[in-house]
């Protein structure tokens, strides 16, 4: 299957971010699950256990709780891009969605596509490739193979 029909996009940073400072790209977890529902056990189980913890070492990130009368239990993640992203977490259990929350804070917000290169620059140089011959002054002429001296 060839990537012409994927999307694609040279490699960069969002919002120059890491030129200055590092700023956590995730601006708001809400966490929406059931009191009573069999599939929001583990999502109670980290309110009790890890979302005080996380609150602590994410001190950028807000966090929202609500109970609501639902039957799938998720983690809804908004982007400073304006990106949302939301994440079903039914009958996972407690390290299942601490792993999941810590993904989802190490994300930037945009979509995973197919990068182009590795490498990409907003002015290329315009003098083209290295090689060799490319300082050889011109007056010096072609260079040719090396006659052999007769001894």
């Amino acid at each position: 299957m060839t990537s012409r029909g994927t999307a694609s996009r040279f490699l960069k940073s969002v919002l120059q971010n890491g030129v200055g400072r590092y700023v956590c790209q995730l601006k708001r977890v809400s966490i929406r699950f059931s009191k009573k529902a069999q599939s929001s056990l583990g999502v109670r189980q980290f309110i009790e256990e890890g979302v005080v913890d996380y609150a602590k070492s994410n001190p950028s990130t807000v966090v929202y709780v609500s109970p609501q009368a639902c039957r799938v239990p998720k983690i809804v993640a908004e982007y400073l891009n304006g990106n949302v992203r939301e994440e079903i977490v039914t009958g996972k259990t407690s390290p299942q969605i601490s792993e999941l929350l810590t993904k989802l804070t190490d994300q930037s917000g945009l979509d995973i596509i197919r990068i182009r290169k590795p490498f990409h620059t907003d002015s290329p140089s315009i003098q083209g490739q290295w090689h060799p011959f490319t300082n050889r002054p011109p007056s010096i002429g072609p260079i040719r193979p090396q006659k052999q001296r007769a001894e």
